[in-house]
């Protein structure tokens, strides 16, 4: 199910004689192709969760209107638009089993929507097997794990076939382990099902990991929307740089004089064509090359080995950050003892953003 976001907007009034009204969500644009995985990403507060209960019917939009295909479900009710949700917090009922807390969805239909009680066992039979859950039918939400907690709420929202599949923060309250191995499950099961659906997260990893398309968000305006690998390579602003990697990128005071980028009075990187200026120079951790009389000196701190990768952390004057994070080869041979550290930058690794708004700067190839 395609789904189309038209000019959408969300204002909450202010509380108070002088309180300001909260624009939580503004001038959203956007058309979510059939069948794919969508990541809302973003900072707490920065609208994703309002725009996905826009979605769901759970709030009325201030301006904008709402498409699932063709049908304008903009006023629509939310229990009428074809939506299987799934929150953060489970929200399953205790003292049912596993198999009413699935059927619970279905049970609550009436007329001519309201499926045979076989037909009821099937679909709940079928979703669990989905999830792979078909075992613990009979067992009480209090005797299962949390990713298995996790897997009955999913199957409870596909056992209504959905047209669309909304996730906020789903992983939130797994462990490490249970959260990457609940993060492939739910690609897995998109993919098998081909229902459109939207992830709401504030973990840049998990959604990098899963989503076939990126929006990133902040304070309510769209940033960014992208394929993952895209977005990361190409960021359109400080921000979205800054909010997608791990290690972080790392942003440094620069200047651009006479077609060079300087960082303190250090000649990194030819940038022809950019007018004089000060900018902010970013570069993400795997950008450093080590070289003995490499561009950009920075003081050595300490070298931490994690296998296959070496990260040199290093300081500079120019750095936004006490600490910069070099990721390197372990076969690079990196003397602990020495009080500085030389690294070249690899050109398509390292961004210019604007002093004043911070928004990129293009430098062209070569």
């Amino acid at each position: 199910m395609k789904v189309i976001l038209q000019n959408l907007t969300k204002v909450f009034p202010g509380r108070g004689r002088k309180a300001k009204e909260v624009v939580a969500v503004k001038d959203f644009n956007f058309e979510i192709p059939d069948g794919r995985l969508i990541g809302l990403l973003g900072p707490s507060g920065c609208g994703k969760s309002t725009a996905l209960n826009l979605l769901c019917g759970l709030l009325q939009p201030t301006e904008g209107k709402i498409f699932f295909g063709d049908d304008d479900v903009t006023q629509l009710a939310a229990e009428k638009r074809g939506v299987g949700m799934v929150f953060q917090n489970y929200a399953l009922y205790p003292h049912l089993t596993v198999r009413q807390n699935i059927l619970f969805p279905l049970e609550n239909l009436k007329g001519a929507d309201r499926p045979s009680k076989e037909e009821m066992n099937q679909r709940a039979q079928e979703a669990a097997k989905l999830v792979q859950i078909d075992e613990l039918m009979d067992r009480r939400p209090a005797e299962l794990s949390g990713g298995q907690q996790q897997r009955v709420a999913i199957a409870r929202a596909l056992v209504k076939m959905p047209r669309i599949l909304l996730m906020d923060e789903p992983l939130s309250n797994l462990d490490a382990r249970l959260r990457l191995q609940t993060r492939e499950e739910i690609r897995r099961i998109q993919r098998e099902t081909k229902i459109t659906t939207i992830f709401v997260t504030h973990d840049q990893e998990e959604a990098m990991s899963i989503s076939d398309l990126i929006v990133v968000m902040k304070e309510g305006v769209v940033q960014q929307i992208g394929k993952p690998q895209d977005v990361y390579d190409d960021p359109v602003n400080l921000f979205v740089a800054k909010f997608l990697g791990t290690p972080p990128i790392n942003v440094f005071y620069g200047n651009v004089r006479a077609g060079r980028l300087y960082i303190g009075e250090e000649a990194v990187l030819d940038v022809q064509g950019v007018p004089d200026q000060e900018v902010y120079a970013a570069i993400r951790p795997e950008g450093f090359e080590l070289k003995a009389d490499g561009r950009l000196t920075c003081g050595l701190n300490r070298v931490e080995v994690m296998g296959r990768d070496i990260s040199v952390v290093s300081a500079h004057a120019c750095a936004e950050s006490d600490s910069i994070r070099s990721i390197i080869s372990a076969k690079n041979q990196v003397d602990a003892s020495a009080g500085s550290v030389s690294f070249d930058i690899r050109p398509d690794k390292i961004f210019l953003f604007r002093k004043d708004n911070e928004e990129r700067i293009r430098v062209s190839a070569g």
